[in-house]
C-alpha cells in the first residue's frame, strides 16, 4: 500500500499481470468508454502462461491502466498480487474497512492518499477505493507521480516505504515478465505489435511527433479548469501547450482552436490533429466544449473534466464534431 509499511505489496502486482491476461471486451480495440488498448491475441492459451491466477476483470483493468499511464504491465500486476492477491484476500481492509495501518481496497490506499489521488476510473460518479475499476488506475497514477516509469524502484518505495516491499514487487514483476516471454523493462501487452506504444500510430512529420511526445509526457496529471501546465491542464490548455512545445502557436480555448485551424474530413485525421466534441455547457457546432489530440486510429490524449487526469481515450462517440490540423503540423 502507499505507506511506509511492508505488508501491502500486492497492489502493484495486480497491475503487472493485467497486460498479459485474457483481455475482456471492455478493453478490446475501440470498445468501452475509457482508454482502449489492443485486441485480444489469438492463441491466448499458451501466450498467457503464468497469468491464469489473475481474475479476468482485474487483467482487463491492469491492461487499461498500464496503457493509460505508461507503467510496465508487469510492475502493476506485481503490486496487485502483493497487496491483496488481486482483490481475493480475506484480510481486513480489502473489500471494506481498513487494515491495521488504515489502508483499504484491493490496492491498499490510505484515506488521505486516496483523497488526493483517487480516480473515478469507471465514470460512475464515485471514487471508491474498494472498487478495482477506480483503485487500479489510481495506483498507476500514484506510481507515475512517484517517478514511474523512469524510476520504478523509487516509485515503488514511494508507494510503500519498505525495501522488502520493493524487492518483493520487483521479484514478482520479473517472474511475470519471464513467464510471459517479456523482460521486466520491455514487458508489453500480449497482442500489441508495438508494446507500450500500442495505439500510437506513427506521426506524419516531426512537428506532430513533438506535439504527441509532449502530450504523452503529461499523462496522469490532473485536470484543472483554466490550467495550462506544467502540473495540471484543462482540455484546450493541454492541446495549446503541446503545440507550443513544437513551436506552433494556436488559440488557447477549444472554440477558437476549432474556428481558427483548417478542417480535416472525418476519416482523414492523422496523429497530431485536434479532435473536437460538441459537449459541455453552452457548446455548439461552432463552439465545441472539448478537444483532444489524435494519437492513432480512434484514440486520443485528452484532459476530460474535473476529477480526472490526462489520459488516453477513444474519440469515436456521438458528440464527435470534427478535426482540425494546425498549420505546420
Amino acid at each position: 500500500m502507499p505507506l511506509a509499511l511492508g505488508g501491502a505489496a500486492g497492489a502493484f502486482l495486480v497491475l503487472l499481470v493485467a497486460i498479459l491476461g485474457g483481455l475482456s471486451s471492455t478493453i478490446s480495440s475501440g470498445g468501452g468508454t475509457g482508454p482502449t488498448v489492443c485486441a485480444p491475441p489469438s492463441g491466448t492459451g499458451s501466450s498467457l502462461t503464468g497469468t491464469t491466477d489473475i481474475p479476468p476483470n482485474y487483467l482487463a483493468l491492469y491492461v487499461r491502466a498500464g496503457q493509460e499511464y505508461g507503467i510496465p504491465w508487469n510492475i502493476l500486476a506485481a503490486v496487485g498480487s502483493v497487496e491483496s492477491d488481486h482483490g481475493r484476500s480475506t484480510e481486513p481492509g480489502t473489500s471494506s474497512g481498513e487494515n491495521y495501518a488504515g489502508a483499504g481496497g484491493p490496492m491498499q490506499f490510505l484515506a488521505g492518499t486516496w483523497a488526493t489521488f483517487g480516480i473515478d476510473g469507471n465514470h460512475d460518479g464515485r471514487r471508491n477505493r474498494y472498487d478495482p475499476a477506480d483503485a487500479i488506475p489510481t495506483a498507476a497514477r500514484y506510481l507515475k507521480h512517484n517517478g514511474a516509469p523512469g524510476n520504478i524502484r523509487a516509485a515503488l518505495f514511494g508507494y510503500n516505504h519498505s525495501d522488502t516491499y520493493v524487492n518483493d514487487v520487483l521479484k514478482r514483476a520479473a517472474s511475470y515478465a519471464k513467464r510471459s516471454g517479456r523482460t521486466p523493462s520491455t514487458a508489453a501487452p500480449i497482442g500489441c505489435a508495438s508494446g507500450p506504444d500500442a495505439g500510437f500510430a506513427a506521426a506524419p512529420n516531426r512537428a506532430a511527433a513533438k506535439v504527441i511526445s509532449f502530450a504523452r509526457a503529461q499523462l496522469g496529471k490532473p485536470y484543472v479548469w483554466g490550467a495550462m501546465g506544467p502540473n495540471a491542464y484543462d482540455c484546450s490548455g493541454l492541446t495549446s501547450a503541446a503545440y507550443r512545445a513544437a513551436g506552433i502557436s494556436i488559440p488557447r480555448v477549444s472554440g477558437d482552436q476549432w474556428n481558427h485551424e483548417p478542417r480535416v474530413p472525418n476519416g482523414h485525421e492523422q496523429p497530431g490533429d485536434l479532435v473536437f466534441f460538441n459537449s459541455g455547457p453552452g457548446t455548439s457546432t461552432t463552439n465545441p466544449g472539448h478537444v483532444g489530440l489524435v494519437i492513432g486510429p480512434g484514440k486520443m490524449i485528452a484532459a476530460p473534466h474535473t476529477g480526472t487526469v490526462v489520459q488516453i481515450q477513444p474519440y469515436r462517440r456521438p458528440t464527435l464534431l470534427g478535426f482540425t490540423r494546425p498549420r505546420k503540423a
